[in-house]
């Protein structure tokens, strides 16, 4: 009987801003009873990685479980991996960061556990092929990756029992192919199919090498493996199977196998992620299109043979997928840049704090969707902007002695090809945008929060499913435990009736004209019929800084739709932001070139990104009243008002917005329909609200409103 190498490794991760009880939670369900079966088989050896966020965590909480990592290291059954501190997605941040948070993870593993990590875990598999450069720059040696990214390069699964190298200008890393089948098969297969499967590799050759590597949640965490993984025994059984067959299945460390097995040669890979990755990351027609080829290969019969060219997008779909993983991204790419402009400004201890605050902006998690909830989760996506603000704001009192400034550039912010208006004071920070001259971004630094940080409703791929299914039942057959891939359910009936497209992204002042029987109803979800054609329009933007502040002016020329007709309309809109304080003021004037037939409601959006909804702590009041229930995350319509104010106790925050003549308001809760681990759920992404007015215009008669929109804080 051929010996066979087994090479094993076991990925853990919390996302910044999760949860505390999520943390314990994993602890509790899967971190710590694997490693109570670990610790009873001495003969197992395997890979861990943990990121820097996770460790912390589990140092703070649990400080034994660091003291038996420890001891595992200096006994030669753990060989620790190192890979991004925030784990971040790699492309997708500066060289000079993704650098940075390799050695910062590296030194932090170093001095807690005793082991120097020469391989490193590459967040979600994304992979780009210039990345060599910069893993050879941090000192690592080796990386692991799933086997498709190396059929992605034309390599057959024969080709790959063992490892490869890979370089980018001379520099070079090594890289060991993930088994798929592996990775399906545990931990939800009987033990004794990985082993069947082992010996048919081994059958095939001398000195074949297999590696499994995966989530560490998937034995405990991921619904239903507590009781499959640890109280029906299927690890202990696993580990034993293992053992009962040492003669021939050798468990190495991959530091060892780079030392004692030589090269299957050079590789270069493609832009590659694991497989659902790659179709989560294609846009809705393009999700719904791969799936029907993928099924239609398979009912041919061709898919083992030709799978390797079934492939979707590639990770940074994401940012031109989803508007609000993109601002995210470029907002990051901006605080990156200004820290590092500040470096010296900043002296090094200040410049340590706000590195440290960037790259935990730059955790993957709320960067992307898949079958994790990620980007739809609003407590991560608040986490991340937080740390971003901080990192901002301590490089904005680096750069400004005074205790009044005022930044004012026109730049393309977020890289659409348009310029956007950035504006900064000591407060508060701002971005403008032509495209319908709105707000996009709303930051108050004293809370960190960005108040404009909510997730629109659209079409996701997978809702299909939603309406098609029955909602009281799993797709996986009874008795079965399902990989993660595979599960849905529903969390709630009825989530059927929240699937709503915006058609216009919420932000803040955005313009519409409505019918006069337009009603609150119809505007939450969509349906109410925009007659004008200001939300969306490019408008032209002048950006003036003055003694006091800055002034950035929109301007458009459109029409208003009428049974009868069109009519023209001008629509100024002349934003004052001030120097001092933390607000802004929009004044709004409209003008027409023909007498309006009939009055029309205008309205002006504005979106409050809040993440507790149901909460005491976070509640509203119009004109000083409180409605019933006080919440957020309420449904209404109130008449001849004049002040909105909002706050969350929770994280120290007020925001108020005001009109100088009395309006109506139209207020309803934003919720979107995603996918997360288990099943469809309902998310609270926010507080949409609407003033308007009913307006009947003449020529040379414009309408005038002033709208302001200020933060503070909240005891």
């Amino acid at each position: 009987m051929n010996k066979i190498h087994l090479a094993l490794g076991i990925h853990n991760h919390q996302p910044v801003g999760n949860f505390d009880f999520v943390f314990e939670d994993s602890y509790r369900k899967s971190y710590k009873p694997f490693l109570d079966v670990l610790e009873r088989h001495p003969r197992i050896r395997l890979a861990m990685h943990y990121s820097g966020i996770l460790f912390e965590w589990i140092l703070k909480h649990h400080p034994d479980y660091v003291e038996r990592i420890r001891a595992l290291v200096r006994a030669g059954r753990i060989e620790m991996m190192t890979g991004g501190y925030y784990e971040p997605i790699l492309p997708a941040i500066p060289d000079a960061d993704r650098q940075g948070q390799i050695e910062k993870l590296t030194a932090f593993i170093r001095k807690h556990t005793g082991d120097r990590p020469s391989g490193m875990w590459c967040a979600e598999r994304v992979w780009e092929p210039h990345l060599p450069k910069s893993m050879a720059a941090a000192g690592v040696r080796y990386s692991i990756l799933d086997d498709a990214h190396f059929k992605y390069a034309g390599f057959e699964e024969n080709d790959l029992h063992g490892h490869f190298v890979s370089e980018e200008a001379g520099d070079t890393v090594a890289l060991f192919p993930i088994n798929e089948k592996l990775r399906y098969f545990i931990p939800f297969k009987p033990p004794h199919e990985t082993v069947d499967y082992l010996r048919r590799v081994a059958e095939g050759g001398t000195n074949r090498m297999v590696v499994f590597a995966d989530d560490g949640e998937k034995f405990g965490v991921w619904p239903e493996t507590h009781a499959h993984v640890y109280e029906n025994g299927w690890l202990e059984s696993f580990f034993r199977v293992l053992e009962e067959n040492a003669d021939w299945i050798e468990i190495v460390h991959f530091r060892e196998a780079l030392d004692r097995l030589p090269s299957l040669g050079r590789v270069y890979i493609p832009t590659a992620s694991y497989r659902e990755m790659m179709h989560w990351a294609l846009r809705t027609p393009g999700y719904r299109a791969y799936e029907d080829f993928e099924n239609r290969v398979k009912e041919a019969g061709l898919y083992d043979r030709y799978h390797i060219f079934v492939r979707g997008g590639f990770w940074r779909n994401f940012l031109a997928k989803y508007p609000e993983s993109n601002a995210m991204h470029k907002k990051m790419l901006a605080v990156s840049r200004k820290v590092r402009s500040l470096k010296k400004r900043l002296g090094p201890k200040r410049f340590k704090q706000a590195l440290d605050h960037l790259w935990a902006g730059q955790c993957n998690c709320p960067y992307w969707h898949g079958v994790f909830g990620g980007l739809y989760l609003p407590h991560l996506r608040h986490a991340n902007f937080r740390e971003l603000i901080r990192a901002e704001a301590l490089a904005d009192s680096a750069a400004h002695a005074a205790k009044n400034w005022m930044d004012a550039s026109e730049t393309d912010f977020d890289g659409d090809g348009l310029n956007e208006a950035v504006i900064s004071n000591p407060r508060i920070s701002l971005v403008f945008h032509s495209r319908g001259g709105r707000v996009i971004e709303f930051d108050d630094k004293r809370s960190g929060v960005n108040l404009l940080n909510v997730m629109n409703r659209r079409e996701e791929g997978y809702h299909h499913t939603l309406r098609e299914m029955h909602l009281s039942k799993a797709s996986h057959h009874q008795g079965e435990v399902a990989s993660i891939h595979d599960l849905v359910k529903a969390k709630e009936e009825g989530l059927e009736r929240l699937l709503v497209e915006d058609r216009i992204p919420h932000a803040g002042f955005t313009d519409f004209f409505f019918r006069p029987d337009a009603s609150p109803e119809a505007f939450s979800r969509g349906a109410a019929e925009d007659a004008g054609d200001f939300a969306d329009r490019i408008r032209s933007m002048k950006l003036k800084k003055r003694q006091d502040g800055a002034e950035i002016l929109f301007t458009a020329g459109g029409s208003v739709r009428f049974p009868d007709g069109a009519a023209g309309v001008r629509v100024l809109k002349r934003f004052l932001v001030p120097a001092k304080g933390a607000g802004l003021t929009a004044e709004y004037t409209l003008e027409t070139d023909r007498e309006w037939p009939e009055p029309m409601r205008f309205g002006v959006e504005l979106a409050f990104a809040f993440n507790s909804p149901n909460d005491p702590e976070c509640a509203c009041d119009v004109d000083g009243t409180a409605p019933e229930p006080p919440f957020v995350n309420g449904r209404a319509e109130s008449e001849d008002v004049s002040v909105l104010r909002m706050w969350d106790r929770r994280q120290g925050l007020m925001t108020a917005s005001t009109v100088d003549r009395p309006a109506s308001l139209w207020r309803f809760p934003l919720e979107t329909v995603s996918m997360s681990e288990g099943g469809f759920e309902r998310v609270y992404q926010g507080t949409v609200c609407l003033w308007s007015w009913m307006v009947r215009l003449k020529p040379g008669e414009p309408f005038r409103v002033e709208v302001g929109w200020m933060v503070g804080a909240v005891k």
